[in-house]
């Protein structure tokens, strides 16, 4: 605003430069609230009526206003906003383009806005369905036990503020069996007195969360409660959590389940397949099903299983109910690691300077070849002196030797003990895999850190750096999705997991650490059915489809075909008709070539190629030729050329009779017997085609010299006159 006060000259340096320095990039806290200014720039238009337009955010939001255009001393001013939905999370996206258009009479400026929103550490605000008007919405049977879990709230950092959670809204009979409860880690508790008969209900909830004076947010949580099945089928348990050693062999009982009901059957509904547990159909008995330290070794996702099983009823399929168990996997250290050397045995001078390193050991544990070991130097020989040290696995020299001193230069020796347990955390990789139209919050699995000094398993877990689209809780382990995923754009994520031991009994004011790698890989959703129409072209109605296939509908272009060839342009669309959403579709270009029939038949195979309903379709042609002639031609082929092979046959042995002839008559020159013999074929070969034919050139003059024809007559056959002579027989033809 301070540059619309200055001198004209220095108003439109800012307006030139505003227009050359794009695109723009602003940092924007995201504690900033609805209607907050983004961003202003000046734009200069003179003649016309000037328009500032937002085309399109990314990712996808109505966080920000359409831009809004004011015009003062005949210059404009652009000015971005938050709209009045704006709820701003770092934690959540922290990054938006935003697309700008300026239009000035003829005149178009287009030009990004990119907005960062930086973390505020003193800030926290519900997101996500929780905090829009309708609010979250969740589903209970009127059969849930009194008191159990129905939901966990989450909201970024809530954990790590200590805030208050509280149901605000009235929870008074008759509309309420009995008040809903929340603690301060967000679980959402059924009544005490349980939900029985109140099937088909919505119960609203209105929650508020403090954090800490003159900071808070609410949302709305909705509670619709389904009736109970027909069928009085149900499990004896709820929820068990089971730990089991992983040297128990394949097929050892894990836990029995059971479910009131009549002829009650028992399935595994995931995971599917499961590799490592098996249930009884009849029985309900979890067994193991393979080996698990091999599983566990291989970081296999053995350590904590989740098995959703399936009850149902033998004559009526669809009586059923659903249980979630969690085995847990613990190793046992049954074996001390093993080192490479065992014993080392080495010479130095006593020059060797002070962090020589004087051997790196590497030690694995059998139990699990992942597992982190601790190294410790014990004792030293002679007492009293520190020569060497260990720093890691780095035996190394600590002090100056000096091999004046009585004893000094003789041996000197260390033990170092390597641990398999004192590392208080393990903490094993894992993958996980989640299709890209997984909702918000969306569990994809829990991190695992075992802590065995005193007191078991007070660890912590905290995301170091990585992307933001997804959040561990800081207690359980579970990872969430928080944003929204595409497989076009990146297709897997690293994380980087840290896991926070903070009890230790040898050592309280020492936090230890450990951390492991979570991939996880974005799937795309299955689309297994699709459905074909023709949407445009030529002479579309000649053509129908059924299904994949392609049928050519017009009955007046059959045999005879027609001389000339005719083409055939269609635009096919195809989309999924499956179960996942949204439904996508892309088109592709069809050309049916029509061509006259002919012995020689060029074929052509038409590939289709899909392409993106955004691009030009692309059409690639291969053409194979190839000669298919029909049985008649083929007869017809073979006997001209036994006729052609018997004609040059008989041709040839005239002209060894015209050799053998000349050979045995020497009182006549050769010349003469040659050319009778030439004559004698050439009459021949006309009398047996017996067709009409060109006249030869006649013989050089220098030839028909040497021969006197005394004689003429007709060719009975072929109506030609020709002279020809008595005593050798020669002809010429007129």
């Amino acid at each position: 605003m301070m540059a619309l006060l200055g001198p004209p000259v220095l108003l439109l340096a800012l307006v030139a430069s505003e227009v050359h320095c794009l695109p723009w990039f602003i940092n924007v806290s995201e504690s900033q609230g609805p209607g907050t200014i983004l961003k202003s720039f000046p734009f200069n238009c003179t003649l016309h009526m000037p328009i500032l337009e937002l085309i399109h955010v990314k990712p996808p939001t109505t966080f920000f206003n359409p831009p809004s255009l004011t015009r003062w001393h005949g210059i404009y001013m652009g000015m971005v906003t938050l709209s009045s939905s704006a709820r701003l999370d770092a934690l959540a996206v922290n990054h938006y383009e935003l697309q700008l258009r300026f239009t000035c009479g003829n005149y178009v400026m287009e030009g990004l806005l990119f907005v960062d929103v930086q973390r505020d550490p003193g800030y926290s605000s519900c997101a996500g369905r929780f905090a829009s008007p309708a609010g979250e919405i969740i589903q209970v049977r009127e059969t849930v036990t009194p008191g159990t879990q129905l939901y966990t709230l989450l909201l970024p950092g809530v954990e790590l503020q200590r805030a208050q959670i509280s149901i605000i809204s009235a929870q008074d009979p008759p509309y309420f069996p009995g008040p809903f409860s929340i603690n301060g880690q967000g679980w959402l508790l059924a009544p005490s007195q349980g939900l029985k008969g109140q099937g088909q209900k919505v119960f609203q909830l209105q929650i508020l969360v403090t954090f800490g004076q003159n900071r808070s947010c609410h949302g709305t949580l909705k509670v619709k409660v389904l009736p109970a099945p027909s069928s009085q089928i149900s499990f004896l348990q709820q929820a068990p959590n089971i730990t089991i050693r992983e040297d128990l062999a394949p097929g050892s009982e894990v836990v029995q389940v059971r479910a009131r009901g009549f002829d009650v059957r028992y399935e595994i509904l995931s995971p599917v397949p499961c590799p490592l547990f098996s249930i009884g159909r009849v029985d309900g008995l979890v067994r193991t099903a393979a080996p698990l330290e091999s599983a566990l070794a291989r970081g296999a996702g053995a350590a904590v299983t989740r098995l959703r099983v399936k009850a149902y009823e033998r004559l009526r399929p669809r009586a059923s109910v659903e249980l979630d168990l969690t085995v847990n996997v613990r190793s046992v250290n049954r074996w001390p690691p093993r080192c490479l050397p065992a014993m080392l045995v080495t010479e130095i001078r006593e020059t060797t300077l002070v962090g020589t390193v004087l051997n790196t050991f590497t030690c694995t544990d059998p139990d699990s070849s992942g597992s982190t070991l601790d190294y410790k130097l014990r004792f030293y020989s002679p007492p009293g002196l520190a020569s060497l040290c260990l720093r890691d696995r780095a035996l190394e020299v600590n002090a100056t030797l000096d091999c004046d001193a009585p004893g000094a230069c003789f041996q000197h020796a260390a033990s170092i003990l390597v641990l398999n347990g004192d590392q208080p955390l393990t903490c094993v990789p894992h993958t996980f895999r989640i299709r890209e139209d997984a909702g918000p919050y969306t569990l994809l699995g829990s991190v695992v850190g075992m802590d065995k000094d005193y007191p078991h398993n007070s660890v912590e877990y905290f995301i170091s750096g990585g992307p933001s689209t997804f959040s561990v809780d800081r207690l359980s382990g579970e990872i969430h999705l928080l944003g929204s995923l595409d497989y076009e754009l990146q297709k897997s994520y690293r994380l980087t997991v840290l896991v926070t031991d903070h009890s230790q009994d040898q050592d309280p004011t020492q936090r230890r650490s450990g951390s492991c790698t979570i991939t996880i890989e974005v799937e795309e959703p299955q689309r297994l059915t699709f459905s074909y129409s023709i949407v445009g072209g030529t002479s579309q109605s000649r053509f129908s489809l059924q299904g994949a296939i392609l049928v050519y509908n017009d009955i007046t272009l059959g045999p005879p075909w027609p001389e000339q060839p005719h083409s055939y342009e269609l635009l096919i669309r195809v989309a999924d008709s499956g179960p996942s959403i949204p439904h996508l579709s892309t088109t592709a270009t069809i050309i049916v070539h029509v061509v006259p029939w002919n012995a020689s038949t060029a074929a052509t195979r038409i590939h289709r190629v899909t392409v993106p309903s955004m691009m030009t379709p692309l059409l690639v042609t291969d053409t194979e030729v190839f000669w298919q002639p029909e049985p008649w031609f083929v007869v017809v082929l073979t006997v001209t050329s036994a006729l052609f092979l018997l004609a040059l046959g008989w041709l040839f042995s005239r002209l060894f009779q015209g050799l053998a002839q000349m050979l045995q008559t020497p009182n006549k020159p050769a010349h003469e017997l040659l050319l009778n013999s030439i004559q004698g074929t050439e009459e021949s070969i006309e009398g047996f085609m017996e067709a009409p034919r060109m006249e030869m050139p006649q013989a050089p003059s220098s030839v028909m010299s040497l021969e006197h024809f005394d004689g003429r007559a007709q060719d009975p056959r072929t109506g030609r006159d020709y002279l020809f002579n008595t005593l050798t027989g020669a002809r010429r033809w007129l």
